[in-house]
């Protein structure tokens, strides 16, 4: 039973992986500073975000909602790191929507989309809100979009699933100008959390989210060469590899 939930786990994945429209020409960058003022207020170093307190300035928070589905990107006219920055912040800003308009919960999963199919309709697939006046989800972001159109490994560490073995969420937005430098501090940072990875030079402990996304980890070499770019710990090639249980508690 447990290698048919990953085999169709891994099924999804695949398939979600389609072409996305969403964007729009003409639009314009949104300022990102509304997002960051928003995520230092409630936060922390560590990722623990206080939604007790995001409840009640939400009205904040709606105000770059607005600006991030009025302004979807022009693939024509964006830059690459405006494209992707836009995107992350768009995960992580809407991720966040779900969950006050759900609040209080215990878990991500608790919130069930009308009519569920298993593996087909979960809460990513959800069409809560709008980008340029079209109906999107959480799953068309990421696999649709961040997966299919970039190609960067690293977006694994920068969108937040709002549970505790996720990358943390961090308190910067994401800024064009800045994008490398901070997607490459996002790696470091997950890869060497021993919360979320244990690695040691003969064995690694990892996330599942290595295990879901292995293609996307492994176009340029294995894991272990991946993981031994931005691991404080050298990796041995022969280093067994294990993954560990994933834990959806809310990250408060």
């Amino acid at each position: 039973m447990k290698f048919l939930w990953i085999s169709l786990t891994i099924l999804l994945v695949n398939l979600s992986c389609g072409h996305s429209d969403l964007g729009q020409e003409g639009s314009l960058p949104p300022n990102h500073q509304v997002f960051d003022a928003f995520l230092k207020k409630f936060v922390s170093d560590e990722g623990i975000v206080n939604y007790k307190g995001m409840v009640q300035q939400r009205a904040d928070l709606e105000i770059y909602l607005n600006a991030l589905s009025q302004n979807p990107p022009d693939r024509k006219t964006w830059s690459k790191a405006e494209q992707l920055a836009y995107w992350i912040n768009a995960y992580n800003a809407f991720t966040l929507k779900l969950i006050l308009d759900h609040y209080p919960i215990k878990s991500i999963q608790d919130i069930k989309p009308k009519n569920p199919i298993p593996l087909v309709n979960t809460v990513w697939h959800m069409e809560f809100f709008k980008i340029g006046g079209k109906p999107a989800s959480l799953d068309e972001i990421e696999h649709k979009i961040l997966r299919k159109e970039f190609e960067e490994p690293r977006i694994h560490f920068a969108i937040n699933c709002a549970s505790f073995s996720c990358p943390i969420l961090s308190k910067d937005a994401y800024f064009p100008e800045k994008l490398e430098e901070q997607l490459d501090k996002a790696a470091r940072r997950f890869i060497n959390d021993s919360k979320r990875n244990k690695i040691s030079a003969d064995k690694v402990n990892i996330s599942k989210i290595f295990s879901w996304f292995g293609e996307d980890f492994t176009r340029k070499g294995n894991l272990i060469e991946y993981l031994n770019r931005y691991s404080t710990v050298r990796i041995s090639p022969k280093a067994k590899i294990n993954y560990l249980d994933y834990d959806w508690s809310l990250n408060e």
